[in-house]
């Protein structure tokens, strides 16, 4: 055999051997979603007719829908499943996690699942379900959508920024206790469009770009945010809030948080402006508010 055909008869034997590592492979995942797919005819079966839950009658539920979202997540140690169903395009309410180790059929994954976690599957707040197998591991992703926003209840930001005004000036004026310290009375504050143009600008960032923080992603933090809308200050600072429906939802949120509420209270700052912004995908609870409080420097 020449050494052309013994190079050619090795690429046909390495070729033949990749594709069957593939043929195993794909049949592997194709398995592990067959009895992914079981487990969760299990789960709904279960939630069909519960029978017990820790010893107590449970009523029957709905089933679950299979979400392809749900399936494609990945947790690891540490994973904020929030942040996880965000990343493959599931935006929720609430979420749960089960996983299981050692179990080899969807049977017995059921029934371990069952025996520890019979009250999340009958948990009536969830309405979707996706289940994944690792080998011995199982995983089953529980979870309620994030209900559209309903836009007719929703005003502009410039006047859901006139209501944060009222509310905050309502606390200012009657005093109010921060964590068990007790602000007096402080004068009301006036709007300032500079600061609500600042406070719109970070709520708008925040909600595109998904995250929740003083300091934006550029690095920049109310003080340099609120310079750059030209807004000389000698004193500033900054409430944010997420998933409030409603300014007052939001104002409230901020008088029961001890720094935030010494914010709206200090007496030092004059002026305000206040803002939200929503996500693209316009659906209720992924809602940023920014309220930016400062007093001007004197000219």
């Amino acid at each position: 055999m020449s050494p052309w055909q013994l190079e050619l008869l090795t690429r046909i034997v390495m070729f033949k051997l990749a594709m069957l590592i593939a043929t195993l492979l794909a049949a592997g995942a194709a398995a592990a979603q067959s009895d992914a797919d079981r487990l969760t005819m299990l789960v709904n079966a279960y939630r069909a007719a519960p029978g017990t839950c820790q010893g107590q009658a449970a009523a029957a539920l709905p089933p679950l829908t299979p979400q392809p979202a749900l399936a494609a997540v990945r947790l690891t140690p540490g994973t904020i499943l929030s942040a996880a169903l965000e990343r493959v395009g599931y935006n929720n309410n609430k979420a749960d996690a089960i996983s299981i180790d050692g179990a080899s059929t969807p049977q017995d994954a059921m029934a371990a699942i069952q025996q520890s976690y019979c009250g999340t599957l009958l948990n009536s707040g969830y309405t979707d379900i996706g289940s994944t197998r690792n080998g011995a591991e199982w995983t089953v992703v529980l979870a309620q959508a994030a209900a559209a926003l309903p836009s007719t209840t929703w005003p502009d930001w410039h006047d859901a920024g006139q209501e944060i005004l009222l509310e905050v000036n309502a606390a200012r004026s009657s005093g109010h206790d921060c964590g068990g310290k007790f602000m007096p009375p402080a004068p009301p504050l006036s709007w300032n469009a500079q600061l609500g143009d600042t406070a719109l600008g970070h709520s708008s960032d925040m909600a595109s770009q998904r995250y929740f923080a003083h300091v934006a992603k550029d690095g920049s933090d109310v003080g340099v945010r609120s310079r750059r809308n030209n807004y000389n200050w000698s004193r500033i600072g900054e409430n944010i809030a997420f998933g409030m429906n409603t300014p007052q939802e939001a104002v409230a949120g901020w008088l029961s948080s001890p720094g935030h509420c010494l914010n709206i209270m200090n007496p030092g700052l004059t002026e305000m402006g206040a803002a939200y912004a929503v996500t693209p995908q316009k659906q209720a609870g992924l809602t940023y508010w920014t309220q930016v409080l400062g007093k001007p420097r004197q000219q």
